[in-house]
């Protein structure tokens, strides 16, 4: 695990970080300082001779004796805008090339010292490497810098201070959430993230509940014991519950922990089953954002539920065909056991509306159409009032993190009517994102006011690692739902 820290003095390190940054003619401009202005000038001068423009994440390397230190100097570029989201994500792509270092020091620019979050963010985010299961000869060059340290003028200043001792705690609850997806499933079914969950309780003070497979069943629970009775690994039903003496606003989340997924009778292709895995990535994010925001101690109540199961095609698996009813007594006619999510979903949502919060967001790897719809990168957003979409997406761009809003078309809901049940859990093949979107509606009460985000593009990242963003699992929502918390918090985001 990486440690960072902040001081005012530049420190012994094998990498020394620079920012650079084009000006309104696309010249490139040093942004950050290091020793006197002569060494300044010389760094420019050097950098003039590479064809390096300065573009987001753009990298040029230069022997530290030129500006009279030990290591190398590293200048990496964050473009014309110089927004905080290029400084993270620049951060990130020197924070990845230091890998096996031992130290690593960035030099904060005078004039973005407000952007020193984010580039805590980028370096942390960036430095993540996932090497629980290699063994010792294979972790040549894949540990992460052991330490970074950003260098500001204004170490002292306490806002400076609080945002990036923020930017430790957000950083850490989506590195954990990603080490949980990344988790290989036979070391991780549902009974291990209740484990997990029961760690955040006692670090961090919260109450915490978890059904059992015979309580589930007991309760009516038709979901996620549906999803799970395939499987030797029993469903869990985790619940985590932050409460704060000055809190007036109750913010529940819901995530999807499909510890792994292989389509149940409705069998996956083989093609990438293995990244199934990640298919809990909802759940890993409810679980370390309500640990990010205990630790934040904001006041806001919130309570957290990971729906927890594994799909598997047993025999006694859930067959295409089968009535389930979901807590709460609707019926649902399951026509596909491989749109599984939201049917632990539906259980819980029901369960979460019983303790009266203001605002439901759930988080899922809901459907490939989302992956279809708006690619890699872009994870969909989906609620019955505009305003929600939109301050989502508004929350993930400071955050780091990008949605889109997709629409709940009334009309489109017929499709999902059932000849046997109160509805069916799929509709046809297009629109997918849509209809995943309208059986969740379904379980919503007329007056609760909800989100539904489908993270299934941005969760889990197939190709090579970009910015500070790692192959393999992203940890993604965990910013965005920190966020949302603090503006309801601080009352930028009003709920009736």
């Amino acid at each position: 695990m990486t440690n960072l820290t902040l001081t005012s003095t530049l420190p012994a390190a094998d990498v020394v970080t620079l920012f650079a940054g084009q000006t309104k003619t696309g010249a490139v401009e040093l942004l950050s300082s290091i020793g006197t202005t002569s060494v300044v000038t010389k760094i420019q001068t050097a950098i003039s001779g590479f064809d390096f423009k300065a573009g987001v994440g753009d990298l040029v390397k230069l022997p530290g004796n030129l500006a009279g230190i030990t290591g190398n100097v590293v200048v990496v570029g964050v473009g014309k805008s110089q927004s905080h989201d290029d400084f993270r994500n620049a951060t990130g792509v020197v924070a990845r090339s230091a890998a096996g270092k031992r130290k690593m020091a960035v030099m904060v620019p005078v004039d973005h010292a407000d952007a020193a979050g984010a580039i805590a963010e980028g370096a942390l985010l960036g430095a993540y490497t996932f090497n629980e299961f290699r063994g010792v000869s294979n972790l040549a060059n894949r540990q992460s810098v052991k330490a970074i340290v950003l260098v500001s003028d204004a170490a002292k200043d306490a806002v400076l201070v609080q945002a990036v001792q923020r930017a430790k705690i957000v950083t850490a609850a989506v590195n954990q959430a990603r080490d949980l997806a990344n988790t290989p499933p036979n070391a991780l079914p549902p009974t291990q993230v209740a484990a997990f969950a029961k760690e955040i309780a006692t670090t961090h003070k919260l109450a915490i509940e978890v059904l059992d497979e015979k309580a589930l069943k007991r309760k009516g629970y038709g979901g996620i014991t549906g999803v799970g009775q395939g499987s030797a690994n029993p469903p869990r039903l985790i619940r985590l519950a932050y409460r704060n003496p000055k809190a007036t606003q109750h913010l529940a989340i819901v995530g999807k922990g499909i510890t792994f997924d292989t389509g149940g009778i409705s069998l996956k292709p083989h093609l990438g089953m293995h990244e199934m895995k990640a298919d809990m990535s909802g759940a890993a994010a409810v679980l370390n954002a309500i640990a990010a925001i205990a630790a934040l101690k904001l006041p806001i109540n919130v309570t957290a539920y990971a729906a927890c199961a594994e799909n598997m095609p047993g025999g006694n698996a859930q067959r295409p065909g089968d009535v389930v009813t979901a807590y709460g007594g609707r019926t649902v006619e399951v026509l596909n056991t491989d749109a599984e999510g939201r049917l632990v979903l539906m259980d819980a949502l029901v369960r979460a509306q019983e303790d009266a919060p203001d605002l439901v967001i759930d988080v899922a790897t809901l459907t490939g159409a989302a992956v279809v719809a708006l690619g890699r990168k872009i994870a969909a957003v989906m609620s019955p009032e505009d305003s929600l979409s939109n301050h989502v997406v508004d929350a993930g761009r400071r955050s780091g993190e990008r949605y889109w809003p997709l629409p709940l078309p009334t009309d489109y809901r017929a499709k999902l009517d059932s000849s046997v049940a109160d509805i069916a859990n799929i509709a046809d093949s297009y629109g997918g994102t849509l209809y995943g979107g309208l059986f969740l509606q379904d379980f919503i009460e007329p007056k609760q006011s909800w989100i539904h985000l489908d993270i299934a593009a941005p969760a889990f990242n197939s190709e090579g690692p970009t910015d500070y963003t790692p192959k393999g699992a992203t940890g993604s929502a965990v910013r965005t739902l920190v966020t949302i918390a603090e503006d309801i918090a601080v009352g930028l985001l009003k709920l009736t």
